[in-house]
């Protein structure tokens, strides 16, 4: 009993925390590189800029979470994959906008995100629904599945008929890269999506030896240091997009990354390893994310002038509802 307690407590464990550090890095480094050729390919292929912006750089800020569920749930941790899907809205909503919005204060002004924010109360609100037997089977994870091919199509037919003056368009066009070749563009798509898998692949590997160590569920380590790390290229895309004064970009980062999120990552366990789910996930994590879809959404549509949406004052509330949900979290691990 000794011995197995010190395999966890000297070198092996801290070669875990240095292998889950160094995964979190390369997989927003290979995200960000995906990412960006992806959308210089789709550039070359005359793609509109606001598809580009809404489905392939949605997509692409998604994929952390999409890679990292798949291969938990093949692993058999569909824990972690639920839990990467729940705590990444939170970690996006309180941490990422809280601190955004704490540079610079936001304003939506685009009708098109204004139309997305309705589609992600709903398909916050069947998420709910699909939970409420406490399973996450195959036919719940075909519908959302289904779901989010049904959403980028309406976002593919929205980008290409929405009107040139929309306040998104010029942000997503200074967004796209420029002066780059197909072929360069092809070769960081490929490079980005094998460092995906390769990092992801690492990060749910350090994971379980983490879980396993502390004897923490994997739905914890899910929520918490998976959700958070993944959540760094929405933290980086959006800060970035708010100090170039580019306020829907920064909030549709949140949006469209949220309805991904939902649709994909957490169909993705059901698809791949049908399980029960605990019953916090529901009561605690899922009302959790739910309010602060609500709370975001009163936020960015109560003031409908030019004036600011998302404040510093909402930041602040924003992060602390994040600071308390993690206490939350720490509190019933104990």
């Amino acid at each position: 009993m000794q011995n197995s307690k010190q395999r966890y407590t000297t070198l092996p464990m801290i070669e875990n925390f240095i292998a889950i550090i160094a995964g979190i890095a390369l997989l927003v480094w290979s995200a960000d590189r995906f990412v960006h050729g992806a959308a210089a390919t789709a550039q070359h292929l005359n793609v509109s800029p606001l598809v580009i912006g809404l489905v392939i750089m949605g997509f692409g800020t998604s994929a952390p979470e999409l890679m990292v569920s798949s291969l938990a749930a093949l692993e058999g941790s569909p824990g972690i994959g639920i839990g990467n899907a729940i705590g990444s809205n939170i970690a996006n909503i309180a941490l990422v906008l809280g601190t955004t919005a704490l540079i610079l204060p936001i304003t939506v002004r685009s009708a098109l995100l204004r139309r997305e924010f309705p589609i992600l109360l709903v398909v916050t609100a069947v998420c709910g629904l699909m939970l409420l037997d406490y399973s996450l089977d195959r036919l719940d994870g075909a519908i959302l599945f289904c779901s989010l091919l049904l959403l980028m199509g309406w976002l593919i037919m929205n980008g290409s008929e929405s009107t040139p003056d929309d306040t998104l368009a010029p942000e997503v066009s200074e967004e796209i890269p420029q002066g780059v070749t197909l072929k360069s563009a092809l070769l960081w798509t490929f490079t980005g999506l094998v460092l995906l898998l390769l990092s992801s692949r690492l990060i749910v590997w350090a994971a379980v030896e983490i879980a396993y160590a502390f004897e923490i569920s994997e739905l914890i380590i899910g929520l918490t240091i998976i959700a958070i790390g993944t959540s760094l290229p929405e933290l980086a895309a959006s800060i970035t997009a708010a100090r170039k004064q580019e306020h829907d970009m920064a909030i549709g980062n949140i949006i469209g990354s949220n309805l991904f999120n939902i649709l994909g990552v957490l169909a993705l366990p059901g698809l791949i390893d049908p399980s029960p789910i605990d019953n916090l996930v529901l009561t605690r994590d899922y009302t959790t994310m739910a309010g602060l879809t609500v709370l975001l959404f009163l936020m960015a549509t109560l003031f409908k002038s030019d004036k600011r949406s998302i404040g510093r004052v909402e930041g602040v509330i924003l992060l602390s509802c994040f600071t308390g949900y993690m206490a939350l979290l720490y509190q019933q691990t104990l």
